[in-house]
């Protein structure tokens, strides 16, 4: 596996039970959990962040959330459409402004630490912010992106 300054994992939890999840993050040897959800409440039982963080620490895994690096209002009313271009211009503007300009460094501080995966909703990461972030992590800091597929129940 490579070590934490090589790569940034991320995961969405759609249609995941906190388990699987959990189970996902520790397969790969995760060892910090950045949520990148704007809210962080979830109505999906097990995914809000109080639930989420002590189910993150029972496993060993830390939790972070960087509520900046989140998806303006604007920008998941276009991803809820599938309008995934828009969502994408709409985040890329948001993270110029000063709050997101500090938690994505503080993200690139945890990444470069840190066996570190981002958390957001969405299974495909290509309907997702959290892909931008990746990128972006990929593009400025030269890591792998590690996108985490989760098991789904079956029937």
């Amino acid at each position: 596996m490579n070590g934490p300054m090589n790569s940034v994992w991320t995961i969405g939890y759609e249609r995941a039970s906190r388990p699987a999840v959990v189970g996902a993050l520790r397969d790969a040897g995760v060892d910090i959990l950045v949520d990148v959800r704007a809210v962080a409440a979830s109505r999906r039982p097990g995914f809000s962040k109080t639930v989420l963080a002590n189910s993150l620490a029972e496993a060993g895994v830390d939790y972070l959330h960087l509520r900046d690096l989140g998806t303006p209002k604007a920008g998941r009313e276009a991803a809820r459409s599938g309008r995934h271009k828009e969502m994408r211009a709409i985040f890329a503007a948001h993270l110029e402004e000063p709050a997101a300009v500090a938690a994505f460094e503080r993200l690139v501080v945890v990444a470069a630490e840190r066996r570190a995966c981002l958390l957001c909703y969405e299974a495909d990461p290509a309907c997702c912010h959290r892909e931008v972030l990746a990128e972006r992590l990929a593009e400025d800091r030269g890591v792998a992106i590690i996108n985490l597929r989760v098991a789904l129940p079956t029937g």
